[in-house]
């Protein structure tokens, strides 16, 4: 029986390649030092898979920085600025794509699909020159092979690349990406033709974009190019896989009638409604890898229910044309709970990491095939029953909470307008009032006295005495700068999400649960593993010692329900939204308590509102209602007078535009520097928006500092406290100079 692995995480199982890669990017190594850990990381995931029985094991799917950027250096679709001359791509090239260079800036990035992973987005127009620059998918397969390991090379498709473009600098916004379709394929075929000719037997071609809504002519484009391709895949066994939903009828019409293709891989955990298409028809005679096993989360398969899927599928394509596999790239997922020696062994057994789900696959393939391992499924179907009845997971009061939401839209007792006007009684704040987003320079020595108190070096009174004298020197900095609305700088917070979570019921923690954003950097989601409340308060004490500092309003700083789920690995027992209106009723609570300690300014930040949008139009609707009705139930219950912000990260909300506006905050803070008032513009363009707007002038992900002007006219966490003080300052000035033309003019 076959088993499958879409692909697997590239870091290592302690960050291995992450710090090799930012040592080379600091002149502290070498090319082949980098190298070296590399191809080091690559044989042990290939010896991994194959002693775990895998018969079809990926290569290739193995990056310096993403996939997406492999494949444009592969066609050779290097943007002009890079001055790239020709010749095999090396890492200069490659990294000033990446990530820039002293002269000319990065490639742009963007989120890949649903997930949190961030990829290089080609930029493409009707002269981009296109040739075989980068041999690497060929070398990794040849490489794999001298290891005794005949690997599936894996490529994104030429349809996918191409529908995931964008039309470069300079070329017509309405510039037909799909026809450099020609130009590519003559590519696609050379490396096609290398493959076979050192022994590769099969070959998978990644076409995500199938599971989005396409129009016909996007799906002939698929047709096209396949059937341009059929020669050349002529004698190898090509598998085109798709992920992250179920597949519409249409596109799985077309694909499932592609020339030249033998297997088909699709997505069984979050587009199971493609068993029903399966079957009403399969093409006789082909494969189907069966992604039954989660690729993007971090539970324990249920293989008992698995394999009952399985079964029924295996009735329909046949014993030997079923292949088990992921249900994606297990790029999404953390690599090995081997690693994980904080979680107590209940909470362990109900966990499976990529090195498990690994072993997984290839425990159900066997199952199949009449050799069930019975310790294995026995273990699996204990961890399964305990995990339902555990009462770690249930809490009744919890449940009783959330249910009694259902039947109030939990508004505002008053509109907008009328809120503002008595919050600016209060607060009595001048015209255009300067705020920040909230967090301050982190130096060294704060995470020092942060790393110190956790491991019980330092005492808590010293603790809470080098934390206050940080809020005081933040408090004071803004006072000088003469900002209006204060923050304490959030110096005792590790991480906007993990901060909450850790003072939450329900949410567990790893040590080396490490999964890639973009490049080297990664994140380590929280484990939400049963029903959330809040024990206690988790903010009040220090806002209020920061409000106590000064007698200007000081915000209070939480991450609002949505983000905190967005950013989490989620139980999947019961519907996301479940999940996130008990994180809400949790804010709700820190919410009404920082409005009695006097805390009149409380921003709830939802950074990753957008990031949890369903691919599918379809299924937005339902997901934007509840996630802005979580926003609000945090604080439905406050006065009037007391003022609400919430604070959105750069991304393309023109679309969800209305669902921001129904959120019903007081004041809205924007990413505004970077889009240069790309944003700013929709609030503008016939949409009726009451609410405060906050633009953000000041991008603190650039080194950058902004002139007044700069900042003026605009009106009209991670740098350095050199850099944030000049533009704070500028800042303030501007909004003096704009509150003295205002004047003059009234």
């Amino acid at each position: 029986m076959a088993s499958h692995i879409v692909g697997y995480p590239r870091m290592g199982p302690k960050r291995e390649l992450k710090f090799a890669l930012e040592s080379f990017w600091d002149g502290k190594s070498s090319a082949e030092d980098l190298q070296k850990v590399a191809a080091d990381l690559r044989a042990s995931i290939w010896k991994q898979m194959a002693d775990a029985g895998i018969k079809h094991i990926p290569s290739n799917t193995f990056s310096y920085y993403d996939q997406m950027l492999d494949t444009t250096a592969m066609l050779g679709a290097v943007p002009d600025r890079y001055n790239w001359t020709g010749g095999e791509i090396g890492f200069d090239t490659y990294f000033s794509m990446a990530r820039g260079n002293a002269s000319v800036p990065a490639m742009e990035m963007t989120k890949w699909f649903d997930t949190n992973y961030h990829f290089i987005v080609p930029e493409l127009g009707p002269n981009t020159k296109f040739s075989y620059a980068s041999h690497k998918a060929v070398n990794e397969y040849k490489e794999a092979k001298e290891l005794g390991v005949n690997t599936v090379p894996v490529i994104i498709g030429p349809v996918s690349y191409l529908l995931l473009s964008k039309p470069a600098k300079g070329v017509e916004k309405s510039f037909s990406l799909l026809s450099l379709l020609e130009k590519i394929l003559p590519v696609y075929k050379e490396v096609v033709a290398e493959l076979k000719a050192a022994g590769s037997s099969w070959i998978q071609f990644d076409e995500p974009t199938l599971v989005l809504d396409l129009h016909s002519h996007q799906l002939e484009a698929f047709t096209y190019a396949y059937s341009e391709l059929e020669s050349s895949l002529s004698g190898l066994n090509v598998l085109i896989e798709t992920y992250f939903a179920d597949v519409p009828a249409e596109a799985y019409k077309t694909l499932t009638s592609l020339k030249g293709v033998t297997g088909f891989g699709f997505d069984f955990v979050r587009g199971p409604q493609t068993i029903d298409l399966i079957k009403g028809g399969f093409p006789s005679g082909k494969f189907l890898f069966a992604g039954v096993v989660d690729g993007r989360n971090i539970w324990a398969n249920d293989l008992a229910s698995s394999l009952n899927t399985l079964g029924a599928l295996e009735g329909i394509v046949g014993k030997d044309k079923l292949v088990v596999s992921t249900s994606c790239s297990l790029l999404h997922t953390a690599v090995d709970l081997a690693n994980e020696t904080k979680l107590d062994k209940e909470l362990k057994s109900w966990l499976a990491f990529a090195a498990q789900k690994v072993v997984e696959v290839n425990a159900l393939a066997k199952a199949l095939a009449g050799q069930k391992d019975e310790e294995f499924f026995s273990a699996n179907a204990a961890a399964q029953a305990s995990r339902k009845s555990s009462p770690r997971v249930t809490n009744e009061a919890v449940q009783k909470a959330a249910a009694a939401l259902k039947g109030s839209e939990h508004r505002r007792a008053t509109n907008v307008s009328a809120r503002l006007d008595a919050q600016q009684k209060k607060l009595n704040l001048p015209v255009l009032p300067t705020t920040t987003i909230g967090s301050f320079p982190q130096t060294v020595e704060l995470r020092r006295v942060r790393r110190e108190y956790k491991a019980n070096k330092i005492s808590e009174d010293d603790y809470v005495k080098a934390i206050k004298e940080e809020i005081s020197k933040v408090v004071k900095l803004q006072e000088e700068l003469d900002i209006d609305v204060l923050v304490h700088g959030e110096p005792e917070r590790n991480d906007m999400v993990e901060y909450f979570g850790e003072q939450l019921s329900g949410f567990a923690f790893t040590v080396n649960g490490w999964v890639q954003s973009y490049g080297s950097r990664c994140v380590k989601p929280p484990i939400i593993y049963g029903d959330v409340s809040r024990p206690k308060a988790m903010t009040v004490f220090w806002s209020s010692l920061a409000q106590s500092m000064t007698s200007r309003p000081m915000k209070g700083m939480l991450t609002g329900p949505v983000t905190i789920l967005n950013w989490s690995f989620v139980r999947n027992d019961q519907p996301r939204f479940e999940t996130c209106y008990q994180i809400a009723l949790a804010i709700k609570d820190e919410v009404e308590d920082l409005e009695k300690a006097a805390v009149t300014v409380i921003q709830i930040d939802e950074a990753a509102l957008r990031e949890g949008l369903p691919l599918r139009k379809s299924e937005q609707a339902f997901y934007l209602d509840w996630a802005v009705h979580s926003f609000r139930i945090t604080n439905c219950g406050v006065q009037d007078t007391t003022q609400i912000h919430t604070h959105m990260c750069y991304s393309n909300f023109n679309d969800i535009i209305h669902s921001i506006i129904d959120m019903d905050a007081d004041v809205i803070t924007i990413e505004n520097s970077r889009s240069d008032e790309k944003l700013l513009s929709v609030f503008r363009e016939g949409v009726k928006y009451g609410a405060g707007i906050g633009p953000g002038v000041y991008d603190i992900h650039s080194p950058r500092i902004p002139s007044t002007e700069e900042i003026a006219d605009r009106i009209n966490k991670t740098r350095k406290y050199s850099e944030v003080k000049p533009a704070l300052s500028n800042m303030v000035s501007a909004a003096k100079l704009l509150r003295t033309q205002l004047a003059s003019a009234k």
